[in-house]
C-alpha cells in the first residue's frame, strides 16, 4: 500500500448502525433476557450460512419483512428456539450517538465521507426508525454523508467487497485513499483486503480518538 495515500486520506466512509447508532446487539441481548433465549442467540442465527439466511437476503431486498420473519422463525426453530421475528426487527434501530455525529460533521468539512450500510427497504430510514422522531433524526444525519451505499438498494451487502468499491467509485477516490468504521470484524476484513485503513467501533469514544489521530484534525472539543 502506497503510504504517501495513507497519511493523509481522502475519504471516510461509515457504517450506520453500531458506528453512528449504537449496535442493535445490546436490543437483541435485552431481547433474549426478556425472551429467556440464550445470550447472542440472535448473533447465532445470522452467523449461519452468512450468505443465504434471512437476514442476508432482507437486506439484498430479496425478501418481504413478512418473507424474512417467516424464514427467521423457521431457523431459529432449527437451533431449538422459538423467536418473534417482529420484535426482532424492532430491535434493530439504536440511539444515535451525538459525539460520534460531531465526529462526522468536523470529518466531511475536510474530506468526501460516504455510509456503507447493510438494511432493508421497509422502514423509516435505515435501521428502521422506532418513532416518526426518531425517523426525522435519523434522516438529518444522513444529510450529512455525499453519497449512502444502502445494500436493500444495490442488492449488494457487506462483506461483499463490490459494496466498499461502489462507495469509492460514487466518491472518486482510491480505497487505498480510504478510512472505514465498522463495528464488526467481519465488515472490516473485505475493506483492508482493498487497501483502505480500518477501525473497529466498540467504545465509541475510542474509536473517534483514533479516527482523530489518522486525519490530523480536532474531532471534539
Amino acid at each position: 500500500m502506497n503510504t504517501s495515500h495513507a497519511k493523509i486520506p481522502a475519504a471516510v466512509l461509515w457504517d450506520f448502525g453500531g458506528v453512528i447508532l449504537t449496535s442493535p446487539f445490546e436490543a437483541f441481548n435485552r431481547y433474549e433476557a426478556e425472551a429467556g433465549l440464550p445470550k447472542d442467540f440472535i448473533r447465532s442465527i445470522n452467523a449461519r450460512n452468512g450468505d443465504t439466511n434471512a437476514w442476508a437476503r432482507m437486506e439484498r431486498n430479496e425478501v418481504t419483512l413478512d418473507g424474512f420473519v417467516e424464514l427467521f422463525e423457521a431457523e431459529a426453530r432449527e437451533l431449538g428456539h422459538r423467536v418473534d421475528g417482529w420484535r426482532v426487527l424492532q430491535a434493530i434501530s439504536g440511539d444515535i450517538r451525538p459525539q460520534m455525529v460531531e465526529a462526522l460533521r468536523r470529518v466531511r468539512g475536510a474530506f468526501r465521507v460516504a455510509c456503507i450500510t447493510n438494511n432493508m427497504k421497509a422502514g423509516d430510514g435505515p435501521g428502521m426508525a422506532r418513532s416518526p422522531e426518531k425517523a426525522r433524526a435519523v434522516a438529518e444525519v444522513m444529510t450529512l454523508f455525499e453519497h449512502v451505499v444502502e445494500s436493500s438498494k444495490v442488492g449488494v451487502r457487506k462483506p461483499d467487497p463490490r459494496i466498499y468499491q461502489h462507495a469509492c467509485d460514487l466518491l472518486g477516490v482510491r480505497p487505498e485513499q480510504c478510512i472505514y468504521l465498522d463495528d464488526l470484524g467481519i465488515n472490516l476484513k473485505p475493506a483492508r483486503a482493498l487497501g483502505m485503513r480500518t477501525i473497529k467501533v466498540g467504545d465509541p469514544d475510542v474509536a473517534i480518538d483514533e479516527l482523530q489521530a489518522m486525519v490530523g484534525i480536532r474531532l471534539r472539543d
